[in-house]
């Protein structure tokens, strides 16, 4: 990163928060797919248990407009910025931390944690959404490609199926069975699962941006339908789990836009 663009985002993070930044996603009802979904609703979440408002706009072409090829993505006065982690710390620079609080140990437990369920959870998703064939044929490709005609909208969808094969195959997950993946994912939820234990957030009465992460992945797999209930029934084995993801869907979207009566950014559901 060059000196100039060091000291841009400098000045940026030191300017107040305006009324108009927007965050960029697919389209909601057509395109967006499990897992940008998840990581759009983490960064969401995020930004309201900062008290930071934000648009959200859904464009077919949000992927491409991103800065790293990745959604979701905020526009924030000049800057444009994609992904929880280093959207985090560009909020940090604006002064609004929701890790502050935690000292150096916890700070380093907080981020193992999200690795994990970076590593878990999000990787299980993009599994399920391109290398399982019946969902990647009755779901993923026609979604993803739902804003094109053709030919481009096979073009795409084929490219970006190879390309997600071809990470998995980086990272030795392109063997795995889906029950194996499966079984991943009710291990990570285990994990989570003691690690809440019976606190209302991860870190005891103050969520962090670890809650964003996890509430934005574990709401969107009870919530997004698959070509099978099996994703969904592996988080609803976990109780506690369950009654996080509805203390922050109340406490940040149903409580928060009653108090601005105004609408969710996206469609906020009860969890079956």
């Amino acid at each position: 990163m060059s000196v100039v663009h060091v000291m841009s985002l400098s000045t940026a993070a030191a300017e107040p928060w305006p009324e108009k930044a927007t965050l960029y996603q697919p389209l909601k009802e057509d395109q967006i797919l499990l897992s940008d979904s998840a990581s759009s609703l983490a960064v969401q979440t995020f930004l309201r248990m900062c008290g930071l408002p934000v648009q959200v706009s859904c464009c077919a072409n949000a992927e491409y407009m991103s800065p790293s090829g990745k959604v979701p993505f905020i526009h924030v006065g000049n800057q444009v910025v994609s992904e929880l982690g280093p959207i985090v710390q560009f909020i940090k620079a604006k002064g609004h931390s929701l890790s502050d609080g935690l000292d150096d140990v916890q700070r380093a437990e907080m981020k193992a944690y999200m690795e994990l369920v970076n590593n878990m959870l999000l990787t299980a998703e993009l599994y399920i959404q391109w290398c399982d064939d019946y969902t990647a044929t009755e779901i993923s490709r026609p979604r993803y490609s739902s804003p094109y005609s053709w030919p481009l909208n096979h073009i795409l969808a084929y490219q970006k199926q190879w390309e997600v094969q071809r990470k998995m195959n980086a990272i030795g997950w392109s063997g795995k069975s889906l029950e194996q993946v499966y079984e991943d994912v009710s291990q990570c939820c285990q994990a989570l699962s003691q690690r809440l234990g019976t606190q209302p957030y991860f870190f005891n009465k103050q969520p962090t941006e670890l809650d964003a992460l996890v509430f934005g992945h574990l709401f969107t797999i009870l919530t997004t339908q698959l070509t099978n209930d099996e994703l969904a029934e592996k988080v609803k084995s976990y109780t506690n789990l369950l009654s996080f993801c509805h203390r922050i869907e109340h406490t940040y979207f149903k409580e928060h836009d009653r108090e601005s009566q105004s609408g969710s950014p996206q469609s906020i559901v009860d969890i079956p």
